[in-house]
């Protein structure tokens, strides 16, 4: 009789067992995210979204991360519309992008990721350029320009008589719209008559390929491109500085060193999977932007945009 009652309280305490375990696993299958994940915007965003990405895909590999790149301008259309659920921007959202966003019933957090410098750059065969001033950058990128400033000797005396050959991002970029502020002024625009490309890798072929070349992008695909390439300082009455991770994340490197963003839907709020990604990005971002050629921002502004996504969330 104690033989058959042992039995039965080994049986049954098996059986509890194999149910805890079962359980267990269960739950772990029944907590680990799916889902999908829509991103779209800039591409001086992009490196640094895509390794926060590939960081994120390790750890929920269920939620599938699709980026892509249409300029910041082309990303916020999207987002306007409801087709993503987070735009990489490299400039704040503009008056007429809120407002779409607003028809649209959209509503958003802005947050910012890290610092970016915008280099300029000219063909490495170029041996007169040992910096550009502001107002010599002015010069050449100001829409009076086109069609007038179309050599080396007329933006300074002494370098020579021979075509300038530009390159830079399009109108829809971030880039453009930061560059063209800085440089040429607040709602000018510049000159139109340049190679332009959504895509840093074309502009960074055009000027590697042509000795009168010169362009500007992020300083990242700079550092991507050093041995095609040759980085110019640029003095803004201070003397000549050229973006570093130091000069860009001391402001010293004015007026072309800019905060870069991310700015996130809504939706965030009742999708576990988007609003997990985006605090696993800035959780992330301080150790993965150097990996991609970005600067961090002080752990203190991480903190403040991690209350400012948290607040967010719960209101």
């Amino acid at each position: 009789m104690k033989k058959t009652m042992k039995t039965l309280l080994f049986a049954t305490a098996t059986i509890l067992l194999v149910s805890c375990g079962g359980s267990s696993e269960e739950a772990a299958t029944t907590n680990e995210l799916s889902g999908s994940i829509k991103i779209d915007g800039s591409s001086t965003v992009y490196p640094i979204t895509e390794a926060i990405a590939e960081e994120f895909r390790a750890v929920e590999p269920k939620v599938k991360v699709t980026i892509g790149v249409s300029g910041t301008g082309g990303g916020f259309k999207k987002f306007g519309r409801g087709e993503t659920d987070i735009s990489d921007a490299s400039r704040p959202i503009k008056d007429k992008e809120a407002k779409i966003c607003a028809e649209n019933n959209i509503t958003y957090v802005g947050l910012t990721v890290a610092y970016d410098g915008l280099a300029v750059l000219v063909n490495p065969e170029n041996t007169w350029v040992d910096y550009f001033t502001v107002e010599e950058l002015n010069t050449i990128w100001n829409p009076s320009a086109q069609n007038t400033i179309m050599y080396w000797d007329q933006v300074r005396e002494g370098w020579p008589h021979e075509e300038l050959h530009l390159f830079g991002p399009g109108t829809a970029s971030g880039t453009y719209d930061y560059f063209s502020e800085a440089i040429c002024g607040k709602k000018v625009g510049t000159r139109g008559d340049y190679t332009a490309s959504e895509d840093d890798h074309v502009l960074v072929q055009g000027i590697a390929g042509d000795k009168n070349g010169l362009g500007f992008f992020g300083l990242a695909y700079y550092e991507e491109n050093k041995d095609k390439l040759r980085l110019v300082g640029v003095d803004n009455g201070n003397g000549a500085i050229a973006p570093t991770m130091e000069t860009v994340g001391n402001g010293t490197y004015a007026p072309l060193s800019r905060p870069i963003f991310i700015y996130v839907n809504s939706n965030a709020k009742t999708r576990t999977e988007v609003s997990t990604f985006v605090s696993f990005y800035l959780d992330n971002a301080a150790e993965l932007v150097k990996d991609v050629g970005y600067i961090p921002l002080p752990s203190t502004e991480y903190d403040a945009e991690k209350e400012k996504f948290n607040n967010f969330l719960n209101n």
